[in-house]
């Protein structure tokens, strides 16, 4: 459903309770699609919480690029003489 900014601030109420309910609701202005009305997901409950924290862990660690340690973190900043190059 596509309907003008102007015309929902009539209707904000049976909007949003249209797009609670899953209809796409799209504000537009002068003719061109602006913002989409979406639910707020549903809180998770502790134990989808914990499994969703463990997988992104599990993940994570797999894309951590190997680099230098926090010693020698600016040392490209610095030419062979110490200085900064």
């Amino acid at each position: 459903m596509f309907i003008s900014v102007t015309d929902a601030k009539a209707q904000l109420t049976d909007l949003v309770r249209r797009a609670e309910a899953g209809d796409e609701v799209i504000l537009t202005r002068h003719g061109h699609a602006a913002v989409r009305l979406v639910p707020v997901k549903a809180r998770l409950r502790p134990e989808e919480r914990r499994k969703l924290l463990e997988e992104f862990q599990k993940n994570a660690g797999a894309k951590v690029a190997p680099g230098p340690d926090a010693a020698h973190a600016a040392d490209f900043l610095y030419g062979d003489d110490g200085l900064p190059g």
